[in-house]
């Protein structure tokens, strides 16, 4: 694949399909100049332009995850058979090990591994800051910039710790005020709202205060950046919330300013249809995480209606602790295959519905009109997927969604590739790996 051309423009040139996640068509162009998409469809040729050619190939708009947690990269295949709070309760001690240097391995890895898998803006929530060093999220930036892709780093936090009720063990909360302090540094050292986005995003009603999710809220909306937590994941949660407060989740957080359209939630399962009706009017958004749910047994959140309400919903990878493969490509089927199951109806959730919410759909998750579809004007985050083993499918969507995992060919980031040729641009996989593997080691029971 060829960078920009002398002309300033680069052509992808012939796709089989080129997707805005409603419907297939031929072969198409994409014309691509200052970082923008200029020209779709038959583009004409001018002097100096760098042609890609893609005839056989698909073309769409930059995957957009949700909802991670990067650094988990570091603890795959840990209490497999836990519910989430048993989860929990077994990786805590093990993640407040974890340093600066070992979450930034961590991110590389999770990085390039969803720009191999076609993602081109993801969001990390990261809420274990051990002694308050928040040096952290200079790793998590600093590994988002040699893969290139873009990051929405949500700034979490923990304050409620066992002794006081809460599931973390005391060891890994902080104080609220130095969390507060903390976060309003980090924005202002990484917030560009363009490549990094800083998100404030207290963990869990679980393991915060009321008075940490509040304050978060005020400083969010002073500060002009978004809010992110998880919600409703389990009925433990919600057990816990109506012992507690006599209330359940969602409208605990809508008694503490949390339901509105800066907002998005992460996981969003046990919603009752007052609660789904509730976030479609408010315009809060839902990461829906199909993998980890099914992993951890949590259940399956309700797409179609939310979605029906009005609510934005996108995907998320969520942690590759409680999702072992790591890649948004997957979510897609399994969003379909779990709608469809929910509803006893192959309507419920179509594959076109589900590049939708792993792209338009994250988009608006995350408060970005710039992204997540292919639109003149628009940036220019696009992938190129091999199409040579799907010739043969009727439907090229169908085939890129239901069929087998697959790499991208190419894929661009603001018009700049990040993958080429199916191989990362800045940084080689396989040494990434090799030092994931050997931080990762260290954390076994028995050691390396």
């Amino acid at each position: 694949m060829s960078d920009v051309g002398e002309g300033g423009r680069t052509v992808l040139r012939g796709a089989r399909w080129v997707g805005d996640g409603r419907s297939p068509g031929g072969p198409a162009d994409v014309a691509v100049a200052g970082g923008r998409i200029v020209a779709l469809g038959s583009v004409a040729a001018e002097h100096g332009d760098a042609v890609v050619d893609c005839d056989g190939d698909l073309v769409t708009p930059g995957l957009v995850n949700t909802h991670h947690h990067f650094y988990q990269w570091l603890t795959r295949g840990w209490a497999v058979d836990e519910t989430l709070f048993g989860w929990l309760s077994t990786l805590y001690p093990v993640w407040a090990r974890l340093s600066p240097e070992d979450v930034e391995a961590a991110a590389a890895v999770a990085l390039a591994e969803l720009a191999l898998s076609g993602c081109t803006t993801a969001a990390d929530h990261h809420y274990l800051v051990p002694g308050g060093d928040d040096s952290v999220f200079d790793a998590i930036v600093a590994a988002a910039r040699r893969i290139g892709l873009r990051l929405h780093v949500a700034r979490g936090s923990m304050d409620l710790g066992r002794s006081r009720g809460g599931l973390p063990p005391d060891g890994v909360v902080e104080e609220r005020d130095a969390i507060l302090a903390s976060t309003q540094r980090v924005v202002e050292r990484h917030h560009d709202g363009d490549r990094v986005a800083v998100t404030v995003a207290p963990c869990s009603p679980f393991s915060v205060t009321t008075g940490l999710m509040t304050e978060s809220a005020d400083l969010a909306r002073r500060l002009g950046v978004r809010l992110h937590t998880h919600l409703a994941e389990t009925l433990d949660e919600e057990r816990d919330s109506l012992a507690r407060f006599g209330l359940r989740p969602l409208q605990l957080l809508d008694d503490l300013g949390w339901v509105a359209d800066d907002v998005w939630f992460a996981h969003g399962i046990w919603f009752d249809d007052a609660e789904v009706a509730r976030l479609g009017a408010a315009g809060a958004g839902v990461a829906h995480c199909p993998s980890s749910n099914c992993r951890l047994g949590s259940g399956t959140a309700r797409v179609r209606d939310l979605v029906a309400a009005g609510a934005p919903v996108g995907l998320g990878v969520d942690g590759v602790a409680s999702n072992e493969i790591g890649t948004l490509m997957v979510e897609m089927r399994q969003a379909v295959y779990l709608a469809r199951q929910r509803e006893l109806d192959p309507r419920a959730l179509g594959v076109a519905d589900a590049l939708r919410l792993a792209t338009e759909g994250g988009a608006r998750c995350l408060g970005r009109d710039d992204v997540g579809r292919l639109e003149v004007g628009l940036a220019a985050d696009l992938v190129v997927w091999p199409g040579d083993d799907i010739g043969d499918v009727l439907d090229p969507l169908a085939g890129l969604v239901l069929g087998p995992e697959r790499r991208a060919r190419h894929v661009l980031v603001g018009g700049e590739p990040v993958v080429r040729d199916g191989a990362l641009v800045g940084a080689d996989r396989r040494e990434l790996h090799r030092e994931l593997t050997r931080r990762a080691r260290r954390l076994w029971p028995d050691g390396p």
